[in-house]
């Protein structure tokens, strides 16, 4: 067989592994019961959520998705997580100890039903590729049309990110 012939199925395969690592990644959130371990799984969602929108043909997205939540978003909660540890009570502070089991999994597996209903219905053109979605037009669109929103956004980042410091500081 040619290579040509194995590629769908290449690809195929590489997109469904991108959608168990999110997948697994957010069961695993659900799951955890120490908070730093479930900011570990969040990352491997986040990054799996990103290889999907990549194999949607939105590379914008998925660097903005890389960029945004993983490196600003989970590495400020984690260095959350970090600085504020040892205050409390110790080594079980990070640890979860009220969780209902059986609410949890039913919401989850409700909410997988409706999704996959919603899906199913949807019919999508992929064929029909819109020349603004390249990273040229988007970032020509972001310094020129959109500096207000881009600048309101970085301001309103500056702010969490010193309220952040404000509560994770030491009373001293």
């Amino acid at each position: 067989m040619k290579f040509q012939e194995y590629l769908p199925l290449a690809t195929d395969l590489v997109f469904y592994i991108f959608c168990a690592v999110a997948v697994g990644g957010a069961f695993y959130v659900l799951m955890a019961k120490n908070v730093l371990y479930a900011a570990y799984g969040l990352l491997c969602s986040f990054l799996g959520v990103a290889g999907i929108f990549v194999f949607a043909g939105s590379e914008y997205v998925a660097a903005s998705q890389i960029m945004i939540y993983v490196g600003g978003i989970l590495i400020l909660l984690v260095f959350g997580i970090m600085l504020s540890s040892g205050k409390k009570s110790g080594k079980e502070y990070l640890k979860i100890k009220s969780r209902n089991l059986t609410w949890g999994l039913t919401l989850g597996l409700a909410l997988i039903a409706i999704m996959t209903i919603i899906i199913s219905t949807i019919r999508f053109d992929f064929k029909q590729k819109l020349a603004s979605q390249s990273i040229k037009n988007i970032g020509f669109s972001l310094m020129t049309d959109q500096v207000f929103a881009l600048e309101l956004v970085g301001i309103l980042l500056l702010i969490a990110l010193v309220g952040a410091t404000f509560i994770a500081k030491t009373d001293e």
